[in-house]
């Protein structure tokens, strides 16, 4: 795979190549269902997070709804499975946007990385963290950096010795890190994150 001849010019960067091997990427059909996951799962456990993703998908008889059927939901019956007030209210933002301006890959697939985000995070409960993890895990885009990622930001900080003190420098210093990265930096942020063992949901 081209990305490991790339990345493994940096020898911090082979190390974890040789220990990890290398990753795929793929595609997720129902974007509008892998946006809804995202939300729920934020700011929980991964164990917590698979639990009510599961829940979810077995109000829908085991299948990932339609954006219709997400609004036909009543909230009760979303905050049953463990969501609070503001998650429902985020999960049927993303439903009626995919609804009425589009979310499928062939829309998106017109935009550019940070037009995606743009676009995304015009929903109210859909960060740019969030639009990032849908660009890597559901896109299969090959250059994202998940700056703000507290499992990148650790891992940077033990790998190259970075010191957070600054916040304005220690974000200079991790982008200009990464931009010996481009156009795998994906792939980069999927090595950080099994390095650390902090894995984002996917």
């Amino acid at each position: 795979m081209s990305y490991t001849i790339h990345l493994g010019k940096d020898k911090r960067f082979k190390k974890l190549i040789d220990t990890h091997g290398s990753f795929e990427l793929k595609k997720r059909k129902n974007l509008c269902t892998y946006l809804c996951a995202s939300i729920m799962s934020q700011q929980l456990s991964t164990k917590v997070a698979t639990v009510i993703h599961n829940r979810f998908l077995d109000l829908y008889g085991g299948k990932e709804p339609t954006p219709e059927q997400i609004i036909a939901t009543p909230p009760a019956t979303l905050r049953a499975i463990g969501l609070s007030n503001a998650k429902v209210s985020y999960v049927q933002n993303v439903a009626r946007f995919a609804i009425e301006q589009g979310m499928d890959h062939k829309k998106l697939s017109k935009m550019n990385d940070e037009e995606v985000i743009e676009y995304l995070t015009q929903i109210k409960g859909v960060g740019r963290w969030t639009a990032e993890m849908l660009l890597m895990f559901a896109l299969g885009r090959e250059d994202v950096f998940a700056m703000d990622d507290l499992g990148i930001q650790n891992a940077m900080i033990g790998l190259y010795k970075l010191k957070r003190e600054d916040k304005k420098v220690f974000r200079e210093k991790m982008l200009t890190i990464s931009q010996k990265w481009s156009p795998y930096r994906t792939y980069a942020c999927l090595h950080l994150w099994r390095w650390k063992d902090n894995v984002p949901v996917k």
